[in-house]
């Protein structure tokens, strides 16, 4: 019988090793530096140097998540807890113990890249986190996005969360149980999760964050939030939701106030904190001129992923989506010139939901009672334009529940009840609603609120400009819409008065409210009567 010699390579805990969750490799390298991990990725074949010194890499058949893949066991611990459904798909314990060993078994004498590392800023709910890779730029990713611990925490890291990632590893969907070759599974009680079958990096950090959603609110109250958060010189934290398409990343962008982080909070009594270390930023279109903070942040350590580059040269062509439109850059915070370290702020003074209307309907700014802004927040409404995808010719509403339904364990009642509890400890908090979508008239018709505007309005209520000034509610959503806000024309707050037949907005208005309604009614039964009563009307 050979015995291989464990070859290890790194920084490594004394507290834990692979032994003790049954891994039997043969190379592991613990906790390497992107230097490292980017030279080894170049001697492996596996990416190229832009000329910025990024390493960037193709993730292979998934550009993107594969959420009907993703599943949830099915125990003692989340049988009645889990919102069963679409988003949380049930396994058994035996079909997630089978592909565990089956994975294990695969890395048997095999080369892998291992980090320790932590979701949350504030120590008080953070989690401990073990990747385990079988490449090396995958283990970048984590190292970037996710929360480093000192050389000294290193040292006496303890298991607590484990990401096996084995792209190479498929399912056999008819043995295995399993949908496709590809899948995630999160083990809550074993507090474990299994991806196999896609190097897309973005599962790994989505399914921590999905781990969050799970614990967060169940144990510590905290409520966790699909957002972006800054904090201005004063210490006041602003918090920014929306979809995709709506301006999160660019209207959190500002040079005045600190980057608390870009994407995933939680919301404690006395903090906002930020779950990541890092950016995973949407690259398509980049420029230095629209995005000078991720243009800036492409250099050496960030790993770029399915951009393309222009013919014979190592720039890359970030207009390209020949690949995919997913294209994106990861680095770590403080690569972000104003990012704030350590990532979190007090209590938040001034939330805003944005959602880009291409029906023209909702006001370009407006302040929100508790109970519209728990009504908002489980609507979570944009919508999608012609263009947008492959089909589309008329505006399409588009809800996605806490601006973020797919990372949702729980029943999003629980999100929007927990947000409601926040705002009636803290009333000094301000709740609003900005649209940046179309004045005017519906898409085709109107156009596009103007940015300037929608900054001057988001700065206005920051400085608490608007909490003296007249307020008049909609008509049809209720919505308390600012009479005055200095730099926007006085016109452009009163949506009904842009367009040019007053009760064509007015039907359009109620049809909008219709779909409201609509999409509410899958949570009417969960929703407590306070919710119920921010809908808007469907009669005038």
């Amino acid at each position: 019988m050979i015995i291989m010699e464990l070859r290890e390579f790194g920084t490594k805990s004394s507290s834990f090793d692979l032994n003790s969750i049954g891994l039997d490799a043969g190379t592991i390298h613990w906790n390497l530096s992107n230097e490292k991990l980017t030279a080894q990725t170049l001697e492996l074949g596996q990416g190229s140097l832009n000329d910025k010194g990024a390493l960037c890499v193709n993730t292979g058949k998934f550009t993107g998540r594969s959420p009907k893949d993703k599943f949830v066991v099915k125990d003692s611990l989340t049988e009645n807890s889990v919102d069963w459904g679409d988003i949380n798909i049930a396994i058994t314990k035996e079909i997630f113990d089978n592909l565990y060993q089956k994975m294990r078994s695969y890395l048997a004498g095999k080369e892998v890249w291992v980090r320790n590392c932590y979701a949350g800023a504030d120590p008080t709910y953070r989690l401990r986190v073990t990747v385990i890779n079988t490449l090396p730029w995958a283990n970048l990713f984590c190292n970037n996005l996710f929360i480093r611990p000192s050389e000294e925490e290193l040292t006496t890291f303890e298991k607590e969360w484990v990401i096996l990632q084995i792209p190479e590893f498929e399912a056999n969907p008819e043995v295995d149980g399993t949908r496709s070759a590809n899948f995630t599974i999160v083990n809550f009680s074993e507090k474990v999760i299994l991806i196999g079958g896609s190097a897309y990096t973005g599962e790994m950090k989505k399914g921590i964050f999905s781990v969050l959603n799970f614990i967060l609110p169940h144990q510590y109250n905290v409520l966790p939030m699909h957002c972006s958060a800054n904090e201005g010189k004063e210490g006041d934290v602003s918090l920014f939701f929306g979809l995709s398409g709506t301006g999160k990343t660019t209207l959190s962008a500002d040079a005045s106030r600190s980057l608390i982080g870009d994407d995933e909070h939680g919301w404690a009594d006395s903090s906002v904190f930020n779950f990541e270390g890092g950016c995973y930023a949407k690259c398509i279109d980049l420029s230095a001129e629209k995005e000078p903070e991720i243009y800036a942040a492409i250099k050496p350590g960030t790993l770029l992923e399915n951009i393309s580059f222009f013919k014979d040269s190592n720039v890359v062509d970030f207009a390209d989506a020949t690949i995919t439109e997913n294209t994106r850059a990861a680095y770590p915070i403080d690569y972000i010139p104003n990012a704030k370290e350590p990532s979190l702020g007090g209590k938040p003074k001034n939330i805003f939901f944005l959602t880009c209307d291409a029906f023209g309907i909702l006001p370009p700014i407006s302040k929100l009672t508790k109970a519209q802004a728990m009504y908002h927040f489980i609507s979570g409404y944009t919508a999608k334009v012609a263009g947008t995808e492959v089909g589309i010719t008329e505006p399409q509403t588009t809800f996605s529940a806490c601006f973020g339904r797919v990372f949702l364990p729980l029943h999003p009642t629980k999100y929007a009840e927990l947000l409601g509890e926040k705002l009636a400890k803290n009333p000094d908090v301000n709740v609003w609603l900005i649209n940046t979508g179309w004045t005017g008239g519906k898409y085709g018709v109107g156009k596009r609120m103007n940015l300037k505007y929608t900054r001057a309005m988001i700065n206005a209520a920051m400085r608490g400009d608007l909490d003296k000034v007249e307020y008049v509610p909609h008509v049809v959503f209720g919505l308390l819409k600012p009479q005055s806000c200095p730099g926007v024309p006085a016109e452009v707050l009163n949506p009904r008065t842009t367009w040019a037949d007053p009760e064509a907005y007015d039907q359009q208005a109620l049809a909008l409210a219709q779909l409201f309604v609509n999409n509410f009614k899958q949570y009417e039964d969960e929703a407590s009567e306070e919710i119920r009563s921010a809908s808007p009307r469907t009669t005038l």
